[in-house]
């Protein structure tokens, strides 16, 4: 079949490495894609908000699946818009994708349908105020501060003290990249345990878990400084046991999925629980309507089945004759960035030391260029590494050697993904 994969991230790096090993595939073209998805397939200059344009090249190529990588595409509508047209679409509806598009409407989701997360209150742009008010009277913190509309990963605030919310609350109000995210503040209470992400796929009624991984959002070892798109990932995490997985699918997949059926806005494409493992057991700390990215990049190589297959099964309501097979390996990636991300950095730095990455790892990329011949940086987020073991401690440092590989100015990563896995088993 043709496929057209709509991205240019190391997540879509990931997916169209991925469905290029299908048997099923014919032709794979990527827009606007990246240096490392033309090693895989065709790139094509398209933009993801020109709807119109991505129907005609649809048509023109005879596309039989559209898969829609990041979440923005799916939340201004793009799954209702194209399959109005009589085309398949891997991704949830507009409806469907505000379960990542408004934190509002999630919390509330959840309230209704008895899904565990965290207590929540909401505020509008003009009450920003108050709510600084009601949460010095309360004086519990750490509380959580989130923009209740996409901010590329970036509009969610841990604040330790008054003085913190007072900053950030401002920094919602007052800076132009959150103007359209921060038109309504959703305040939560801090939840204690273990971060861990599952990955659900689904056509509507039938889901079934890929995998599960845990990411790292800071921007420092240990967890420290801003949070970021996420610096790196590794996969399976020892956070999420087989009793606990049980649980997760038993409280909030299907709940989620049932949900979505009745309220005649079944779910298909991809579902990402972020999840806090807190002593109470699972509670959701987000959805996200599509691939986690560095997650993708770590569970999508562990994917013994036909992912194309899988989606095109998932778009077409057929996936309850489908199973999800996984290999028993550990996986490490790790993000490469320029230095200053996710705040202010330099672009157009050659990188070397790509071909020199052993071949049983792989390099995935995402804010890259490539001018005659030679790649260069074109973003925080640069590339990923991805290593495999058959322990997770093997991963890791087999990850760590190729990253050492790879070079260009002003290059940063954390030096810590995957050690909370470690320091888990160790339990």
């Amino acid at each position: 079949m043709n496929v057209l994969l709509l991205g240019s991230g190391g997540r879509e790096h990931a997916m169209a490495w991925s469905i290029a090993n299908s048997d099923k595939l014919d032709q794979l073209y990527i827009a606007p894609g990246n240096p490392g998805t033309a090693t895989v397939g065709t790139n094509v200059e398209l933009s993801l908000s020109d709807f119109d344009a991505i129907l005609e090249f649809i048509e023109d190529k005879k596309v039989d699946l559209t898969v829609v990588g990041p979440e923005k595409p799916l939340v201004n509508g793009i799954t209702d818009y194209l399959e109005e047209k009589g085309h398949s679409v891997f991704g949830p509806s507009k409806y469907a994708a505000q379960l990542e598009g408004s934190k509002k409407f999630a919390n509330e989701f959840m309230k209704e349908n008895r899904i565990p997360t965290a207590d929540f209150e909401t505020y509008t742009r003009k009450e920003f105020d108050k709510a600084l008010t009601v949460i010095k009277s309360k004086d519990k913190y750490p509380v959580v501060l989130k923009a209740d509309g996409l901010a590329g990963g970036k509009g969610v605030f841990i604040c330790e003290t008054e003085e913190e919310v007072e900053k950030r609350l401002n920094e919602l109000k007052k800076n132009d990249k959150f103007q359209d995210a921060a038109q309504t503040l959703v305040v939560e209470e801090f939840m204690e345990g273990q971060e861990a992400s599952v990955f659900v796929i689904s056509d509507g009624q039938t889901a079934k878990i890929l995998h599960y991984a845990q990411d790292h959002k800071r921007v420092g070892d240990g967890d420290t400084g801003l949070n970021t798109g996420g610096m790196g990932a590794y996969a399976p995490t020892p956070v999420i046991g087989n009793r606990m997985l049980q649980r997760v699918e038993k409280e909030i997949i299907l709940p989620t999925i049932s949900a979505m059926l009745l309220d005649e806005h079944p779910y298909k494409g991809i579902l990402y629980c972020g999840l806090m493992i807190t002593v109470d057991g699972p509670k959701v700390v987000e959805y996200n309507c599509r691939l986690g990215d560095p997650e993708c990049q770590a569970i999508l190589p562990a994917l013994e089945s036909d992912f194309l297959d899988l989606m095109y099964a998932a778009a077409n309501g057929q996936l309850d004759s489908k199973e999800v097979a996984i290999d028993k390996l550990y996986r490490c990636c790790v993000v490469l960035a320029s230095d200053g991300y996710p705040v202010e950095y330099e672009k157009g730095k050659e990188i070397a030391g790509i071909d020199e990455v052993s071949e049983d790892a792989l390099v995935f990329h995402a804010g890259t260029k490539e001018e005659d011949g030679t790649i260069y940086t074109d973003g925080g987020r640069v590339m990923s590494v991805v290593g495999a073991a058959d322990t997770l401690e093997k991963a890791i440092e087999k990850t760590y050697n190729e990253v050492d590989k790879i070079s260009f100015e002003n290059k940063y990563n954390r030096t810590d993904i995957g050690a909370k896995g470690l320091k888990y088993q160790d339990h």
